[in-house]
């Protein structure tokens, strides 16, 4: 249809005679203005479609109107060099060209770069040989009863923007508009193929427009739904977002609900140090409302009882530390109660954010302490001066001097008299340290040498050692420390006893000290016994807790000897620990020097 080996031309009218110039010059404005008029009514009608597909079908259709061709057609060449025919206007009375598959030799690669330099075919008659068209072509183009035809290129690059008509190759075909005479041969006139290269011009803009549109509707609907899947991120956002808040607030509700029932007082303080949650326990106990006390610092809260017993427990609270200590708080019945005071840090990763708050009253705890702690002063003391006769009429019966007993006899007064002293250390120990926790023991703190209280305690349970065929080690180590040094010799004393007293014969028992930091000492007694059990080794320092307590029977313990220790360590602001593995010790630390 499109081929032929014809160079495109196109035909001239004569100039009018020199008799009727006027008139012809009068008939040419007349057509040129019809021309004008009637091209401007064709582009409008282009212009008013939007769809490249509308706007093709208007152009064929009117082009068919105004050529008054039997066929008019818009064939499109694709990216692999074949073509197809996309738009059509056809008379009824001839064969539609949409649909049919066109051979290779019709459109060759040569007609190709002839049509995408802008050069226009105009054929009057196929069969012309003039018209140099290839047999096989010629028998092609009859089939579909075309007698004359018109190829005008589309070149949609040459209206583009220079910016992007640099980035297309030259001359760029996009397709052809052809128009068909199909009864008889038809020479084609300068107004029609004006009308078509102008016509082809339109085109060009139509689909440069419409790339551009569908270009922008793309973007748009890019866009639109990025924009959709934003709202939608944004409202499943708020969904869950809106849910967390109320599983949140179901949640402190819920908290609220339970702490409110339990009698402590229960906070959550942040790290700066401004209460952010607290039960109705505050109002119970202080006459506080929880709203009253939202926001508030600590200070605001306990006023001078902060500055006097608070701020160093939650300095360390939130420097990341659990603490526990008792304090003693006035009720809003102007009572004084006694409390136990736990801070826990809540931590985000490495940060701390705040603590939680937990204070019970022990007062009634407290109390019955007091009692006991009396009753058992009362019965001590009761008990110590009968004792100690007891104890020395048994000794003074052992010397022999009223009177000789019997074997068994004498194995009965040795039985009574163990067991009269183990009463007498017990009452002892007692005393001790119902005196160390009233506070009625003020530790002597003075500037002290470890080495020579390590000799002073291994001196003393020398004696006791070599009873039980047990060898001391000491390593005394010359190390300043602020002691009380009979107190911690006593302790000393007790903890060797202790490892004496457990240990087996032919064994050894060690004494070792060492500066651990700038201002601490560590002291460890360790020995070759049978060991504690790790569920044991926080238990052993309360009182009158035995690992085995037929065993310390039968070796003399009362029982209370780690808890004296504990308790005159714990006074000197240090601590004491056991540990129990290849090694068995205990170990103690104490401040040095300042």
């Amino acid at each position: 249809m499109a081929g032929s080996k014809a160079r495109p031309s196109s035909k001239k009218s004569a100039p009018p005679s020199h008799a009727g110039q006027a008139d012809s010059i009068a008939a040419e404005l007349r057509l040129q203005h019809q021309r004008a008029e009637l091209f401007a009514e064709v582009t409008l009608k282009i212009r008013q479609s939007l769809q490249l597909k509308e706007i093709l079908s208007t152009t064929v259709s009117e082009v068919q109107r105004i050529l008054r061709a039997d066929r008019v057609l818009i064939y499109q060449i694709l990216p692999d060099g074949t073509g197809k025919a996309i738009s059509e206007a056809v008379l009824p009375d001839f064969r539609s060209i949409l649909g049919c598959e066109f051979p290779e030799e019709v459109f060759p690669t040569d007609y190709q770069a002839l049509y995408a330099e802008g050069r226009v075919q105009a054929i009057a008659d196929v069969r012309d040989p003039q018209a140099g068209l290839a047999d096989c072509l010629v028998e092609f183009v009859e089939q579909f009863e075309i007698k004359a035809k018109l190829i005008v290129p589309i070149l949609p690059h040459l209206n583009k923007a220079p910016a992007a008509a640099e980035t297309l190759p030259a001359n760029q075909l996009w397709g052809l508009l052809i128009a068909h005479h199909c009864q008889n041969p038809h020479p084609w006139s300068e107004f029609e193929l004006a009308l078509m290269q102008q016509l082809a011009d339109q085109i060009s803009i139509a689909i440069a427009q419409g790339e551009l549109l569908e270009g922008l509707e793309e973007i748009v609907a890019r866009r639109t739904a990025q924009l959709r899947q934003v709202n939608q991120d944004l409202q499943q956002e708020m969904n869950d977002r809106q849910q967390a808040e109320d599983a949140l607030r179901r949640s402190e509700e819920q908290l609220r609900l339970i702490t409110n029932a339990l009698p402590v007082l229960i906070a959550y303080v942040d790290k700066k140090q401004r209460y952010q949650f607290n039960n109705q326990a505050y109002f119970n106990w202080l006459g506080k409302t929880p709203a009253s006390i939202q926001g508030q610092t600590l200070k605001q809260v306990w006023g001078e009882l902060y500055d006097q017993r608070m701020v160093i427990w939650v300095q360390r609270a939130l420097s990341g530390e659990t603490v526990t200590y008792e304090n003693e708080i006035r009720w809003t019945d102007g009572s004084r109660r006694s409390v136990d005071v736990t801070y826990i840090p809540h931590r985000e990763g490495s940060r701390i954010k705040g603590f939680f708050a937990l204070t019970s009253d022990i007062s009634d705890r407290k109390a019955i302490e007091r009692m006991k702690d009396e009753f058992i002063s009362v019965v001590s003391h009761e008990l110590r001066t009968p004792l100690t006769s007891i104890h020395s009429a048994l000794k003074i019966l052992a010397t022999g001097r009223l009177g000789n007993l019997s074997p068994d006899g004498q194995q009965m007064l040795e039985i009574a008299d163990e067991n009269t002293d183990r009463l007498v250390r017990l009452v002892n120990n007692v005393l001790d340290l119902q005196r160390i926790e009233s506070g009625a023991v003020t530790m002597d703190r003075q500037l002290c040498n470890a080495a020579e209280l390590m000799v002073t305690a291994t001196e003393s349970m020398q004696a006791m050692a070599q009873q039980h065929d047990i060898t001391l080690s000491t390593e005394p180590v010359s190390i300043p420390l602020w002691a009380d040094a009979d107190y911690v010799v006593q302790t000393l004393t007790n903890l060797l006893s202790n490892a004496i007293k457990f240990s087996q014969p032919h064994s050894t028992v060690w004494l070792t000290a060492q500066q651990r930091q700038v201002e601490e000492i560590q002291f460890q007694i360790r020995d070759q016994g049978p060991g504690i059990p790790e569920a044991q080794l926080e238990t052993i320092f309360e009182r009158f807790h035995q690992v085995d307590s037929s065993d310390a029977r039968k070796r003399g313990g009362t029982g209370l000897g780690l808890t004296i220790c504990r308790k005159i360590i714990e006074q000197h602001g240090g601590r004491i620990w056991a540990e129990s593995e290849l090694a068995r010790a205990v170990d103690f630390s104490l401040r040095c020097p300042p």
